[in-house]
């Protein structure tokens, strides 16, 4: 795979709708909560039972949405495509998204699990996870940890809804895409779980730690989009076998895993506008002159130049120490030259 292709994760993001209208859930709520589900666009039957059943979920399934769209474009900054759309309308149930649905159903796990913890959420509470056999005996196992169980199986639940409720030809194109999104959305999920760990508190006299109370706390979602961004540089190449099921196919590479990302096809260039691949083009696009990567010009500008001009800048300059305890910054304007992709 060349540093100039992204891999083809082409995906179906409904749970996008409620990132891209965060205002809708609280309205909702004051008028009474029916409209809800038939407001929101985009959803499959499965998804609006699910709305319907569990409708104080829905503001956290739109932050999680919000947190794995906010990732992408954090992760994919330096890429030709950037977690954009030519599409801004609030209908999204037809985005088309290289990359970005294992993050959401990354971030619905991360936001229903700590809903959980919060008190948010009427069908669960903090976490119940077994003790860690490698805990030090004299230290308490409580708290209110993140309650990851829950947010996993209900990601499950209502992410992969929408694909779980397609019927396509066993050997089709579309079958093979439905199976791909499953498996990633999984992955997503795997690699919040891997991530979680323990988080202890010290109590004692004056600080001293002779106890302490430790719970279960999901990662920073940086470090879950960090690892997923590195699954994705290293995805694996799948095909349909004559039994209908994806198969690797590159057979001297060991196999994928449940926390592996894969594709199926390669992704176009985009270096383009294309209505149907969803694809903003690199015209406009800052780029940098001294980069051989991605970010270079020579690459995010597919070979069509750039144009250099100048920019004023601010930032933070003369820092200094002040005892105790913050750092205070004056603010400095300059001039840099900038290229931009033509």
């Amino acid at each position: 795979m060349s540093k100039g292709h992204l891999k083809s994760v082409h995906v179906i993001v409904v749970v996008l709708s409620l990132a891209m209208n965060p205002l809708l859930i609280p309205e909702a709520y004051i008028i009474g909560a029916q409209p809800l589900c038939s407001q929101l666009v985009g959803l499959s039957q499965g998804q609006k039972k699910l709305c319907q059943l569990y409708q104080d979920h829905m503001q956290y399934i739109g932050e999680g949405a919000k947190t794995g769209i906010r990732e992408c474009q954090y992760q994919f900054r330096h890429r030709r495509w950037n977690c954009s759309t030519v599409d801004n309308s609030s209908d999204l149930c037809h985005w088309r998204a290289p990359s970005s649905l294992w993050l959401n159903a990354a971030g619905v796990v991360n936001a229903v699990s700590r809903a959980c913890r919060e008190g948010e959420l009427s069908s669960c509470g903090c976490s119940r996870a077994a003790r860690p056999k490698d805990l030090p005996r004299d230290w308490l196992w409580g708290g209110c940890g993140d309650n990851l169980n829950y947010g996993y199986r209900f990601s499950r639940e209502f992410v992969d809804a929408r694909e779980r409720e397609k019927s396509f030809p066993k050997g089709s194109h579309e079958n093979a895409r439905l199976l791909m999104n499953l498996h990633n959305n999984e992955a997503g999920r795997r690699i919040v779980s891997d991530l979680a760990h323990v988080s202890c508190k010290c109590h004692g006299v004056s600080g001293s730690c002779s106890l302490k109370t430790c719970w279960l706390q999901l990662a920073d979602f940086r470090k879950v989009g960090d690892a997923l961004k590195e699954k994705y540089d290293s995805a694996v190449a799948m095909k349909l076998n004559s039994r209908g099921k994806l198969v690797q196919m590159h057979s001297r590479f060991n196999p994928p895993t449940n926390h592996d990302l894969v594709y199926i096809e390669q992704s176009p260039d985009y270096c383009l506008k294309n209505q149907s691949t969803g694809s903003l083009g690199t015209v406009g696009r800052l780029c940098n002159k001294t980069s051989e990567g991605m970010d270079g010009c020579e690459l995010m500008c597919c070979g069509r130049g750039y144009d250099q001009y100048k920019a004023q800048i601010v930032e933070r300059c003369h820092c200094k120490f002040h005892w105790c305890c913050y750092v205070k910054c004056k603010r400095c304007t300059k001039v840099v030259d900038q290229f931009v992709c033509k």
